[in-house]
């Protein structure tokens, strides 16, 4: 791209038709010429099933920062998400979650909001939006299978259709948004590029999920989790459910090697009754399955570290899962997507000068480090994880958010601390400036709960505004 210094580029190709891909073509659609999507598989007309996303059976939703990047990125968009029948779930006002350290306090000042919905509906109307641009087109049932050009400029993409014949897609810009299934890796190992680092840390999580009808209207109803507790001698479970479209609940349970679910539609609500709390079980017991359990495994932190690489050549971009995906139990891959997407549109805004992929890719890395510290900086404490253990610093640094937490459970100033943090809106060294380090020291400046909140706290106590 550096032979284009004063005008966009012409032509950009997406590979992947997932979120991260729609929102990375959301984010260059306005500065290039034309932009096609090129997917493996047909793209649904509606909210239903996109084959190739096995994680939409789970628990999804957005974080705030997801949600202010992509309304950055398609104005409009969460409107037509709630309008939908998707929920704003107001933090912590509207949630009910038992954290190793207690159970949180619903304050009434709200600090963030998630938006709560299927992960059909979520992809429908962000892929809805796109597709009416007019320089987005799409290009199913084809799959990229390498990178045309050198190891320092990639020209386009080599791809592969329904009946097998291959072509080129001559291309500006690719961008890799084809998840954790992508095979960058050995491309750039094809063009002479090598050396590329990757992380992979797994609890062994799996997951189990299942949709049901609620009992009652769900609309203001909360987000109930129960959260795993690291230090106990057993392995980690977990929980959640959320309000989603049509007055249904969306349910997932989680567990570790030894104590994970299966599919097994009357074993459900039995796990969910093992967890710290039998919340959820009690909730679902009174609620209409509407699906089978769907269960996966594959739950691994992993990253590639292509910021960190010596040589990155023109014209290559790489987004979403396919350079980091998280353990879904955190909820942050489709916000960490948007926000990678939105610095890919400031980079490029600035005209697709020498040395512009590797300085966006730089600027994606910097969107995951967040994330990646809270998921990571979690899993490690897990006896079941492999591929990092906790060292010391480590070790120290969960105390200290274990205090905070803790604290967290009675102090709005520092329920505010950690979800500024969890909403990807502030760096985990936040949580280290002196005025939090007092408040956690302080401790909880109200009484620890001793059931679920099913009552909004009321008000901060004083001197804590909320």
């Amino acid at each position: 791209m550096s032979d284009l210094p004063h005008r966009p580029a012409p032509h950009a190709v997406v590979i992947g038709g997932s979120m991260a891909g729609m929102l990375a073509a959301a984010a260059v659609a306005d500065l290039v010429g034309s932009v096609e999507i090129v997917d493996a598989n047909e793209l649904p007309e509606g909210p239903e099933p996109r084959t190739g996303v096995p994680q939409a059976v789970h628990i999804h939703l957005l974080q705030t920062g997801g949600i202010e990047a992509i309304e950055d990125l398609l104005p409009g968009s969460i409107d037509l998400l709630l309008a939908a029948g998707a929920h704003r779930i107001p933090v912590t006002t509207n949630m009910v979650v038992y954290a190793p350290e207690g159970w949180y306090r619903r304050w009434t000042r709200a600090t963030h909001s998630l938006i709560t919905a299927s992960r059909d509906l979520t992809d429908s109307v962000i892929r809805r939006q796109i597709l009416k641009h007019p320089r987005v087109s799409t290009r199913s049932r084809t799959k990229a299978v390498g990178l045309l050009g050198d190891r320092n400029h990639v020209t386009g993409v080599r791809v592969r259709s329904a009946d097998g014949t291959e072509s080129q897609l001559r291309a500006d810009l690719v961008i890799d948004a084809s998840g954790r299934a992508s095979r960058t890796p050995q491309w750039l190992t094809e063009l002479g590029i090598t050396g590329l680092r990757e992380d992979r840390i797994d609890s062994g999580l799996v997951y189990a999920s299942r949709f049901y009808r609620a009992p009652v209207p769900t609309r203001n109803w909360p987000v109930v989790a129960v959260q795993a507790d690291p230090r106990l001698p057993r392995p980690a479970k977990s929980g959640g459910i959320l309000p989603i479209e049509g007055d249904r609940w969306h349910v997932s349970v989680m567990g570790a090697p030894g104590g994970h679910p299966n599919g097994d539609a009357e074993a459900f609500e039995l796990f969910a009754r093992t967890l710290r709390h039998p919340i959820m079980a009690d909730l679902i017991k009174a609620a209409e399955p509407l699906t089978d359990v769907r269960v996966t495994h594959s739950t691994a932190n992993r990253r590639l570290y292509y910021e960190r690489l010596s040589t990155w050549p023109e014209g290559l971009v790489v987004l979403g899962d396919s350079t980091a995906a998280f353990n879904p139990i955190y909820g942050h891959g489709m916000s960490v997507a948007a926000q990678g997407a939105l610095a890919l549109r400031g980079t490029l805004s600035t005209g697709p000068t020498a040395g512009f992929a590797r300085r966006a890719q730089r600027a994606i890395g910097r969107c995951i480090d967040t994330a990646w510290a809270l998921a990571v900086g979690t899993d490690i404490h897990f006896s079941t994880t492999t591929g990092r253990r906790p060292h010391l610093t480590d070790r120290l640094l969960h105390r200290y958010v274990s205090r905070l937490s803790h604290t967290a459970t009675g102090s709005f100033n520092a329920a505010t601390a950690l979800t500024d943090v969890l909403a990807l809106q502030a760096s985990p060294t936040s949580l280290v400036t002196p005025s939090t380090l007092l408040t956690a020291v302080a401790g909880p400046l109200r009484p620890q709960l001793d059931r679920p909140p099913t009552q909004r706290a009321g008000t901060p106590p004083a001197g804590e505004p909320g």
